[in-house]
């Protein structure tokens, strides 16, 4: 029973796409039969409402490209294309946002952070706003020179590499189940110090 209604619901939907299709290739050929009857002296011209009907009904159904006579079907294809490449474009837009600054004003901001490494955005900005160039602070920092710092050494490193014994200097304490230790980095030969308790 359930077979047999699924093929029937599938005859019925393959009327209506049949008609949609048959109506969508009418459209087509009375459209083609407007280009034709405009009058041109020397060959067919197409407008761009042809174009975006022609590009349309090939969306709906590429079947009908062979129904297109007028112009090649890798013409209506490469329409298609256009279009799709143009819309992405478009949509793809900057809108709106902080206007660009100029490359002059970049490269002296990048000359300005090169030239004193110890200045900051905020520095460098006080500096351009003292020689009457308007600029956010934030604009500075994006466009300042990143220098590359070498990365920093952990306490293992730092330990191993001086040769310093760590030593529990008075007494270790447990207050709210937090052990403090006071740890005293130098010369064995020193004594540690009593911790005092509070």
């Amino acid at each position: 029973m359930v077979a047999f209604l699924s093929q029937l619901l599938l005859a019925i939907r393959s009327l209506f796409t049949r008609r949609a299709r048959l109506e969508a290739e009418n459209l087509l050929l009375r459209q083609q039969l407007v280009v034709l009857r405009r009058k041109s002296p020397t060959r067919v011209r197409l407008w761009n409402i042809d174009r975006l009907l022609l590009v349309w009904l090939y969306r709906l159904y590429p079947s009908l490209l062979d129904a297109i006579i007028i112009v090649q079907p890798e013409t209506v294809i490469r329409w298609h294309r256009r279009g799709f490449r143009a819309y992405w474009r478009w949509k793809s837009r900057q809108v709106g946002g902080r206007p660009r600054i100029d490359s002059e004003m970049r490269a002296l901001i990048r000359r300005m952070s090169r030239e004193n490494p110890l200045w900051g955005a905020p520095r460098i900005h006080g500096e351009l706003l003292m020689l009457g160039i308007e600029v956010a602070e934030s604009t500075v920092s994006r466009y300042m020179v990143r220098r590359r710092r070498p990365p920093s050494q952990g306490w293992k490193t730092f330990l191993r590499q001086s040769r310093c014994r760590c030593r529990f200097a008075g007494s270790v304490r447990r207050t709210n189940d937090l052990v403090q230790a006071a740890l005293r980095l130098g010369d064995p030969a020193s004594r540690p110090q009593a911790a005092s308790h509070d």
